[in-house]
């Protein structure tokens, strides 16, 4: 009998411990911050400035140190007046995936895809709803509109739908203050066509 109350015992302690230790998880998982649109802007240029998305959305040129951002197409995606050339695929059908020099552009399994202009022109997301933007983060939806492609890759937006929702929203509003670019990035190619 007195071993029986002991297990009771320490299941029950267990018990409890997990479930506090699931509502503490669950509970700071995410709390809003009361932020201010400068401190929503500031955040989200830190956010864009270290997750990486200069990599692949800002054309850029080789300079003394290396690839560098050319500033005055900062975020705008593959430069739409940039020939797109011929490839030798032959890697791709091995497993290999290709770049671009400048990260702009990449092929793979999946075709050739080209990253997307996120300036806030009407060609990049000038006119998008920070709805849309939500979307295509959490749910890999090209333009964040239902019944569109998903997001190619490499754009990692399976490890980007992690952020906090204030998170989304304050990078969404630095992308809505930077330069507008007018560029027209091209569509997608598929593999035939490469």
């Amino acid at each position: 009998m007195r071993k029986t109350i002991l297990n009771f015992t320490a299941i029950a302690a267990i018990t409890s411990i997990v479930f506090v230790a699931c509502q503490d998880s669950a509970a700071s998982e995410e709390k809003s911050v009361a932020m201010t649109k400068r401190e929503m802007i500031k955040r989200g240029a830190y956010l864009v400035n270290t997750i990486g998305c200069d990599d692949c959305h800002s054309p850029k040129r080789m300079g003394p140190n290396g690839p560098e951002i050319i500033p005055e197409l900062r975020l705008s995606g593959y430069p739409s007046d940039r020939p797109i050339t011929k490839t030798n695929t032959d890697v791709v059908k091995k497993g290999w995936m290709l770049l671009s020099e400048d990260l702009t552009t990449a092929i793979g399994s999946w075709g050739q895809s080209f990253a997307a202009n996120l300036t806030s022109d009407a060609t990049g997301t000038g006119n998008w709803k920070e709805e849309q933007f939500i979307k295509a983060i959490r749910e890999g939806k090209y333009k964040g509109l239902d019944n569109t492609r998903p997001l190619l890759s490499p754009m990692p937006w399976f490890v980007y739908k992690n952020l906090t929702e204030d998170d989304l929203k304050s990078i969404f509003a630095f992308l809505k203050t930077t330069k507008p670019v007018k560029n027209v990035v091209p569509a997608p190619r598929p593999f035939i066509q490469l």
